[in-house]
Order: structure tokens, then sequence, then C-alpha cells
């Protein structure tokens, strides 16, 4: 908030200028309308705003346990136990030129307009499931990743912001009044932050967050031109490639002490996904997958003497499927006939858009061309197949939604006959191209696929028979495909690299110049044997300040810590917890006691009942978040992924992590003596983390002992 009488920047919710007193104006929390810091009643709407307005910053500590309490009697008020350490994409956006506007339009003209205004951006907000946390004025402060994160909540963003864009463009043809001009400015930043409720009683401002990067998104919204979406270096990582960007370097943003570097988003690149966008700046070679490769291509000779194949590939996010595509591509790249299909978590209600955007790159359909140039290329498409432009253009034009009166025959049918013909003419479509030349045709991301696609697949595998060709069709385990039952279908499960593949898969990313094996040791032991995961935590590592470049090696630059998530599967990972908000705290519980645990530890220091946490362990095992073994009910459980445990544990305020690791070692001390016997650095781990540092010197002494005895100097 700026002050009216000096210009000083005061933090939000203040009532008097920190710099020279004055009363500050205040916006209203309905509305958004400013008022003058001494009235009531708020001058847009009419709200009471005598109480709303002031609102206090609340810090808190956490109270150290006594001994004998345990987890459930200490747990903290609602609105803390919620707040929760994340990693968001803040987007901040502001109307340009309002004070103008209130000047030439009546108040009940300017009302409607900012309504329509706010339901415009709203509708587009809402359709890449952003969360708009805050109307300041006729400013918007919207979330990505929270309450709900999303494996692409950056790429969500940055749609989000183009589509605001170009709808207030088209609201502002639809009003077409001189004395509105519409437009606005767009901030899009990724950082951490707190974010849960603040306040008490009639005060609490629900899902709120604290950090350094909604203030970020603000200065780069007011950094931006009109119409233009500004974001931040972190934002532009996590994008690469799917965005045309113009570089405006650094920045120095009011109120930030270092200077940020700053992007200005132009359009989409018009890469189909992240894998394709990376793929465009150049992959690493395929590591341990020569069986899968292998068995590919020789389904791939088979449809090319008329046996057509099916191959059905499911693995988890990040195994390698569309890696394992790419690899049968470039093996394959004497092949002409090619259909690519990917699916896409932002059209899974979009009828046959995986065909639509498949038809739109074959026929080589550029942004300025117009209708009729795009039926021109249409037809020769047809062409060049040898298939009627009567019976098949008409189809595909109505499918491609370009208009084509005089042209062709109207197409007077019901929208099932309309349906049931468009996927008859694309499944002719491939049949004539394998008559021509065998085709590959891969299904990306199947799992993402809207139900008109899915019945457009079920009847190519029931073509596929006796074509020259080979569908290859990916997804996730959660997908269930109805496909398996025909004879020319095989299934392929991607498992994960073996910890010499991972070593492999490293040395490729380095270039063959060979990491301290302290460093090797952590990435291999915390990325599981997953491709994605390796490859990201590798090149976090290679960038970080933790080494140093030598001729033939890295060396370590200082003390070696624990490896830092990479903000690049950030997002996922808490995707993966969000999905199970029910049992969340369970997960952080659970991660808290390290990446193995027992029912048992979990009962002793858990506020649920017996049934609440078996439930909760049943969900997550029932997700594959965690592992278990051993006969019920003693259950021993183990995290899936290293990086799973550590983005629950990290998600927990530091002082709630304190407090769930001193009821842990007490559990340990009074509830399990043969661990406090024979794993004494366990309990001084946990008290050690809870800051309880008395509590933890005699067992790690007793852990020295230990250690000594049994001529383990190193430990």
């Amino acid at each position: 908030m700026q002050c009216p009488q000096c210009q000083a920047e005061n933090r939000e919710g203040r009532r008097f200028c920190a710099k020279c007193g004055a009363p500050l104006a205040v916006a209203c929390p309905a509305c958004g309308f400013v008022n003058e810091p001494d009235e009531d009643f708020c001058g847009g709407c009419g709200k009471n705003i005598g109480s709303a307005v002031r609102t206090e910053t609340i810090n808190t500590q956490a109270a150290q346990l006594e001994p004998e309490q345990g987890l459930a009697q200490t747990a903290p008020k609602q609105a803390a136990q919620e707040a929760e350490r994340r990693q968001l994409t803040v987007m901040f956006c502001d109307l340009v030129g309002s004070t103008a506007l209130a000047e030439r339009l009546d108040p009940e003209e300017l009302r409607e307009l900012l309504a329509h205004y706010q339901d415009t951006c709203a509708d587009i907000i809402q359709r890449y499931e952003g969360h708009i946390a805050r109307y300041v004025g006729d400013g918007l402060l919207v979330y990505f990743g929270y309450p709900q994160a999303h494996e692409d909540d950056a790429q969500r963003g940055v749609r989000a912001g183009l589509g605001i864009v170009e709808a207030i463009r088209d609201l502002k043809r639809m009003i077409a009044n001189p004395n509105v001009n519409l437009a606005v400015r767009i901030g899009i930043t990724t950082g951490l932050v707190v974010a849960g409720d603040i306040g008490t009683g009639e005060r609490v401002e629900e899902k709120a967050i604290v950090g350094e990067t909604p203030n970020v998104a603000a200065r780069l919204q007011a950094l931006a031109e009109p119409n233009a979406v500004l974001i931040s270096a972190s934002t532009r990582r996590l994008v690469e490639g799917l965005f045309d960007c113009d570089d405006l370097g650094e920045q120095q943003l009011k109120g930030i002490s270092k200077p940020v570097v700053t992007y200005q988003v132009r359009a989409e690149s018009g890469a189909p996904s992240r894998f394709e966008a990376k793929a465009a700046r150049g992959l690493i070679p395929i590591v341990g997958r020569d069986e899968e490769v292998e068995l590919l291509l020789k389904r791939w000779g088979q449809a090319k003497e008329g046996e057509g194949q099916v191959v059905l590939l499911a693995g988890e996010a990040g195994i390698g499927k569309s890696r394992i595509t790419r690899g049968l591509q470039e093996r394959l790249r004497e092949v002409s006939n090619r259909v690519l299909y990917y699916g896409s978590p932002f059209h899974q209600n979009s009828a046959l858009y995986p065909a639509i955007d498949q038809f739109e790159r074959a026929s080589r359909f550029h942004k300025d061309d117009n209708a009729t140039q795009k039926l021109d290329k249409l037809e020769a498409v047809l062409a060049g197949l040898d298939l009627s432009v009567e019976n098949h253009a008409p189809f595909l034009a109505s499918l491609l939604s370009l208009p084509f009166d005089g042209r062709y025959r109207p197409l007077q049918l019901t929208p099932q006959e309309l349906k049931n013909e468009t996927l008859r003419v694309l499944v002719t479509v491939i049949e004539h191209m394998a008559t021509q030349d065998p085709v590959l045709m891969v299904v990306e991301d199947a799992h993402w696929m809207d139900p008109s696609t899915l019945e457009l697949i079920g009847l190519l595998v029931e073509q596929m028979r006796t074509a020259r060709a080979l569908l290859l069709i990916a997804f996730r385990p959660d997908f269930e495909p109805p496909w398996s039952r025909y004879s020319h279908v095989s299934a392929l499960t991607l498992n994960r690299l073996s910890q010499k593949e991972s070593a492999a898969m490293i040395a490729k990313i380095t270039r063959g110049k060979a990491l301290p094996d302290e460093v090797l040791d952590q990435i291999i032991s915390r990325t599981d044997g997953v491709p994605l995961f390796v490859e990201e935590l590798t090149k976090t590592v290679l960038e970080s300040d933790l080494l140093k470049e030598e001729s033939d090696r890295y060396a370590l630059a200082g003390p070696i810590a624990p490896l830092a998530i990479p903000a690049s599967l950030q997002d996922s990972l808490m995707a993966r917890l969000d999905r199970l908000a029910s049992v969340k705290e369970v997960a952080e519980l659970a991660a808290t006691c390290g990446r193995t645990f027992s029912r048992d530890l979990l009962l002793a220091v858990s506020s649920l009942k017996e049934d609440a946490i078996d439930n909760a362990l049943r969900q997550l095992f029932d997700a594959e978040l965690i592992y278990r073994r051993g006969l019920p009910p003693n259950f021993v459980y183990e995290f899936k992924h290293a990086l799973v445990q550590d983005t629950a544990y990290q998600a927990l305020l530091k002082s709630t992590r304190q407090r769930y690791h001193q009821a842990i070692a007490q559990a340990l001390e009074k509830q399990f003596p043969a661990t406090a016997e024979t794993q004494p650095e366990v309990i001084a781990h946990h008290y050690t983390e809870a800051g309880l540092v008395e509590q933890a010197i005699p067992y790690w002494h007793r852990a020295g002992q230990r250690a000594v005895e049994r001529s383990g100097n190193i430990e």
C-alpha cells in the first residue's frame, strides 16, 4: 500500500504509514473499492468495513513439549495446523487505467464493466484450475498449485495469463464503447511460500500465502506493458520450450533487494507436450531399455508384413514412456507415415482434440491461414491418399471448425450420426495411409484422452489386425485400457532402472565426468531408478554451487548437505500427495518417522484412532505411494520414492516438524525399548531435529560407543 502523504510503500493491512504516520486508504475486502481510512462503510458496495479491515500479523512459535505429553495433547490451533510450506506459481493481474475509467463512466456502468472483467478472468482461471485468492480493487491475486497442486502448475499459470489477455481483447471488441479502453497487466512467478489460514475468529483469511513470491508477482505486473504477461526466471525454467518469450534482462523491482531476470511471454511455442519441448533442445541417449526397444522393433517387423500390432505401454510418471516412443521413432527414421496423438490435461473434455491437433499438423496449417487456404490444404491431403474430397472433406472440415458453405454439400445429420461418420472418416484416412506405406501411430498420455478419442482408438485397435500398422499406446497405471483382450495386442510395463543403469544415465548427463562418490550415491538412492528423477536431480546438482568442475571430474566445493528437490519435480510430487488430501497428515507424520516406518509407531504418536490410521495407510498403499511388507496387522511400510517422502516432510512447517520429531523420539524411548537399545542413533536424530540437544547427546554418545565396539570408525 502506498502512502498518499509521503509515497512510502507499506505492507498490506497497515492503517497508518510506517514512515510518516499518515492514515492509509483501505480496500474493501468484498468489492475492492478504495475507501478513506476512517470510513466504516464501503463506498462501493455498502459493506461494513469497520472491523473487517483491521487485520493483525500473528507470529507463532511452537511450544516445547513436556516429556510426558503426546502429540495429541499439543496440536496447534486449526489455522496453524493447516499451514504448509510449498512451491506455488502466483499470478497478479491488474486492469490498466481503472482510475481514468472511473472518471469517464457512470458508477453503475463502471460496476457492470468490472463485473464483466472479473467474470472473464475467473472463467479463464477456472479452466486451468487456478485459485482466485483475492480481488484487490480491480486486481486479482491467483494461485496455481494451492490448494490443489498439479504437475504443470507453472504452465497452467502462463496459459491462463495469455488466455486472459486474449479474452480481455475480445471483451473490449464486444463492448465497443469509445470511452472504454480495456487492457490488463499480468505478472507471474514461482517460488516457496507458507500457505494456510491466517488470523482468528471473524478475521481469518482463508488459504492465504506468506513469502516473497506474491510480492514479486505484483511487482512484475506493475512493470508489464498493457496486455503483456511478464514471468520471472523461476517460472521460465519450468515452462521452457512451451512458450516463446523475449528476455528483458535483469530488472530492479521495488522492494526486492536483488535484481530479477524477467521475460515477456509472446505466445505458445506449438510444442504439444513438455517432453516434446525438451526433445527439441536435445535428449540424452536411452539407458537400460534395450529389451523394450527390441520388442517394439519386433512388433514393427510384424506390422510391416501385414500383421497389424498394438502395444500397450504402461508406466508411472517419469519412468520413460515418452523417451521409449521417441527412441522408437529415432530408430525408424525411414518411416514416412507417422500419426501422433497427444493427450492433454487441458483438453480432457474437448472431443477428438488429439485427432484435430494431428490433422492440423499433418495438413501444415499456419496461424495466419484463412479458412479457404486451410480447406485447400485439407483437400491436398485427401488427394494424396486417393480419397474422395466430396465424401470425406465435409466431415473433416466440420471437425476442424472450418466453414465450407457452398463448397461442399451440407451435413444434415443428427449429432450422433455426425460423430459416427467423423470417426469412420478418421479410421478410413489411417487405413488408406497403411495401403501406401506402413504406419507408425503413437498415442501419448492416453490417460488424458477425451472419451470420443478413446472411442476412436478402440475402432483403430479393432481395424489393426490386417493393416500394415503399429499402434503404440502409452499411459499411466491408473488408466485401464479396454483393449487387452485382442490377440494382436501386447502389454509392456516399464520398470525402474537398476543402480548400475542409474549410474550410467548420470554419466551421460555429466558427459563422462565423474561425480564425487557421496553425491553419486545420494542421487542414486534418492531417485529410486526413475529416469526423470535421475535427470532432474543430476542437473540440479550440476547447476548448484555444490560442485566445482575440473578437467575430468567434479569435486565438492564444500561440505555436502542433503540434496534439494528440483523445482521441476516439486509440483508433480506435491500433486501426488494433494490427490490424497484426506490422509496427507498421516503421510507427513510417516515421512517424519523416516522412509521406513511401522504402523505401531504411527499409532503411538498420532492423535488419530486406529481405524483412521489403517484407512490412511490403505489409501497410501493403493495409490502406490508406499510399499508394505510383513504380515497384518504388523506391516512395515516404506515410501515408494525417497523424493515423495522428502516432499511430504518439507511441506511441514518447521515448528510442526520439531513437534513431530519430539513426539517420535519420546514414543521410541518409552514404547520401543529395543530400538533405544539397538538403534540409539535413531532417537538421537529425532531429538536433534526437534531442537532438544540435551536429550540428543546421550543417545549420540551411546551410538558412538556401539560403533567403536564394532570398529565402525567412519560411523
